[in-house]
């Protein structure tokens, strides 16, 4: 007897992370999880680490230690792998002058959840390996549409979420890194400006590992009825990872995050949010919780969130910003 679809209940990975029948991934705890690292070293310092957090984000190496080890551990046997198969296909197709192109790690998951600390602390971490692998770093902000066009365009206001980013620009340059072109260049941004840096890109020569961040990366398209290819900027991935917590939670560190804010980088006058430097705590607060429900919390539920399935690692973060489960999709 079959089952039919309408039978099977979804399963909610994470934040129920104990997963089920049905569940196309293993769940470990941080305790478990972190046994996995084996006998990989630790090669970076506290001081480094320090260096490459986040505002208000509190990783040490203690969880470097307990999640980070563990899963450059992990990405190392899936680069292996990758260089295998590569080869192995080489062969295959008797074609004796194609050469490897890098590895693409994506890395999504909502704003001040904790991003671009992972995918900092994986950067120097898997250019730390004994191969000593060339590691690029792109984040999609670059990709965004400037500001004088979301404002022309009343976008302003959906900034992050699918349609502010200019899609072919960053279709095209991920088409280019997965060719082995020498030389790509990838937009670039300011968060004190809040906007796209006119004619100011970062280089990327052919890396062994690119590591591409953003809040959307895993966001899917809709298919055409006629059948032709509708490419998505995961389909250029090897790996990707979700960065995952209690909306409550990550709703709390973005407006903590925003107020301490408000007290360095707004103190800039060149900075964009400059002017919630001089309001008062009160209404700053409430600039940022308009903020969260208006613009993140909508982008959230609406882009981010449903893309949470198409992860092959999510790290599910607790109260304390630390990482306590990790899910990892069955082969």
């Amino acid at each position: 007897m079959s089952i039919a679809a309408k039978d099977i209940e979804p399963v909610d990975v994470p934040g129920n992370l104990q997963g089920g029948e049905y569940s196309p991934y293993h769940v470990f705890s941080a305790e478990e999880w972190s046994r996995f690292r084996a006998d990989t070293p630790l090669t970076l310092t506290a001081d480094e680490v320090q260096r490459l957090r986040s505002l208000n984000d509190p990783v040490d190496l203690g969880e470097v230690r307990r999640i980070y080890l563990s899963l450059s551990r992990l990405l190392s046997t899936h680069v292996e792998a990758s260089q295998i198969l590569f080869h192995q296909r080489k062969r295959f197709l008797s074609m004796s002058d194609e050469t490897k192109t890098p590895f693409v790690i994506g890395i999504a998951g909502s704003v001040a959840v904790g991003k671009s600390t992972t995918a900092r602390i994986l950067a120097e971490l898997l250019a730390r390996w004994p191969s000593s692998p060339k590691v690029d770093l792109v984040t999609t902000d670059g990709f965004l549409y400037p500001n004088s066009i979301l404002t022309r365009e009343n976008l302003m206001d959906r900034k992050g979420f699918p349609e502010s980013y200019d899609i072919g620009a960053l279709l095209r340059f991920l088409s280019a890194i997965k060719a082995g072109r020498p030389n790509v260049k990838a937009p670039t941004y300011s968060h004190l400006t809040y906007d796209v840096i006119p004619d100011q890109f970062q280089i990327i020569d052919r890396p062994d590992i690119l590591i591409f961040e953003g809040i959307n990366v895993l966001q899917s398209r809709d298919l055409p009825a006629d059948g032709k290819i509708v490419p998505m900027v995961s389909d250029f991935f090897d790996f990707s990872i979700y960065i995952d917590a209690e909306e409550s939670l990550i709703h709390s560190w973005y407006v903590s995050r925003f107020m301490r804010l408000r007290e360095t980088a707004f103190q800039n006058p060149q900075s964009f949010f400059h002017r919630y430097a001089k309001i008062s705590e009160e209404a700053a607060r409430s600039v940022a919780e308009g903020l969260w429900h208006n613009i993140n919390l909508k982008n959230l539920h609406q882009n981010i969130l449903p893309t949470r399935p198409r992860a092959d690692l999510i790290l599910q973060k607790g109260p304390n910003h630390l990482t306590e489960t990790v899910a990892l999709r069955k082969l």
